[in-house]
Formats: structure tokens, C-alpha cells, sequence
């Protein structure tokens, strides 16, 4: 009797480590299911923070490319065309300065508004109004160079009005000459030092002065 209880009992013993046994890798199946599900979770997070911080990075960059169009306003491309026409106008060649009167009006024109910073509009505005009147009857006028020379006048007071408002990023001077329009005086601005008077040309090349360096 007693041998056949301690034989059942060790069957028992037996079932118990093999159901154990059995048991145990739905434990660890069910920890690696656990730690997957975590891990993929955790992926999935930080996979949207990522996708959350490049739309933010991408919208402070498409806001900064809205701005930028207001920083690119310059005025160098109206200085080089009065350049070119007021240097016409010291070789005495009409017809050069007529075209380079047509190509300044041609450029006044192209410039967009949107470049220009939003408190200076109005100040723009009405210096380009009056210097595309000049740049007009200059274009207009070959074979007048006096009535250019009178509108040069008018245009070179625009150009410094300009470069005040909105500065250069070129070396330039504001040349003055004492005995252009009936005596009262006449500026002009050159991009050299020595002085060219376009108002008399060949006639009194020299006859002026450097009043500012910009």
C-alpha cells in the first residue's frame, strides 16, 4: 500500500513539472509579445515627433521665405543705368544718353513693390514716380542734349534721394557743379572720384567739385 502511494504521488510530482514546463514558454511568448508591442509603440511615438518637429522646422522656414522677398530690394541696377546715361551725357553723345534713359525708365518699371519694405513704399513711390518722368524725356530727346542735360538735373536729385532712403552698396560720390542751371548749382553722382561734369561735358570737363562721399 505504502509502495503504491508513493508511486502515485510520484506521478503526480511528474504531471505538475511537465505542465510547468509546458507553461513556460506561453510566459515568455507572451513577455516577447509584451516587449514587441512596447517597442513598436515607442517607435511609432517617436516617429511622429520627428514627422512634428520637420512640419514645424518647415513651416518656420516657408514664414522666413515669405520674409525674405522684403531684404532683396536694392537699388545698384537703377545706379548702373544713371551711370551709363550720365556718363553718355559727359561724352556729348545724345543718342547714347537717349538709350540710356530708355533703359533706366525700363528698369524703374520692372521693380517690384513687394521687395520694398512696407514703411518706405510711399517714399519710393514718389521718387521713382519723378525719375521715370526724367528717364522718359531724356529717352525721348535725341538730338536736345540740353533739354537731357535739364532733366539730368532733376534725375540726379532723384538718385540721391535713393541712395538716403535706401543706401548702396557701391563706392559713390556726389559731385557738384556751381555753374549749371542759370548759376543756382546742380549735383550729379559718380562712381569715380575725378571729376566729369555732364552738365557741360567737353566745354568745362573739370568744373565741379566732390561735395559727399557715399
Amino acid at each position: 500500500m505504502k509502495n503504491i502511494f508513493l508511486s502515485i504521488s510520484a506521478v503526480s510530482m511528474m504531471a505538475i513539472t511537465l505542465f510547468s514546463c509546458t507553461k513556460s514558454p506561453d510566459k515568455n511568448a507572451e513577455q516577447h509579445t509584451d516587449h514587441a508591442s512596447a517597442t513598436e509603440t515607442q517607435s511609432a511615438a517617436q516617429l511622429e515627433n520627428t514627422n512634428t518637429a520637420e512640419e514645424i522646422n518647415n513651416k518656420s522656414n516657408e514664414k522666413t521665405a515669405v520674409k525674405d522677398p522684403v531684404n532683396n530690394f536694392s537699388i545698384d541696377p537703377l545706379i548702373k543705368d544713371y551711370l551709363i546715361l550720365k556718363n553718355a551725357l559727359v561724352a556729348d553723345n545724345d543718342q547714347a544718353v537717349a538709350t540710356a534713359g530708355k533703359q533706366l525708365l525700363a528698369t524703374l518699371e520692372k521693380v517690384d513693390m513687394k521687395t520694398i519694405p512696407a514703411d518706405k513704399h510711399k517714399a519710393y513711390m514718389e521718387i521713382a514716380e519723378d525719375a521715370k518722368e526724367n528717364a522718359e524725356h531724356i529717352g525721348d530727346n535725341a538730338g536736345k542734349i540740353d533739354h537731357q542735360r535739364e532733366h539730368m538735373m532733376s534725375l540726379s536729385n532723384d538718385m540721391a534721394d535713393l541712395i538716403a532712403t535706401f543706401g548702396t552698396t557701391q563706392k559713390l560720390y556726389q559731385d557738384y557743379c556751381p555753374m549749371f542751371n542759370d548759376g543756382k548749382g546742380a549735383i550729379w553722382i559718380s562712381e569715380a572720384k575725378e571729376i566729369k561734369n555732364p552738365y557741360y561735358g567737353n566745354k568745362m570737363l573739370t568744373c565741379g567739385s566732390v561735395k559727399k562721399e557715399y
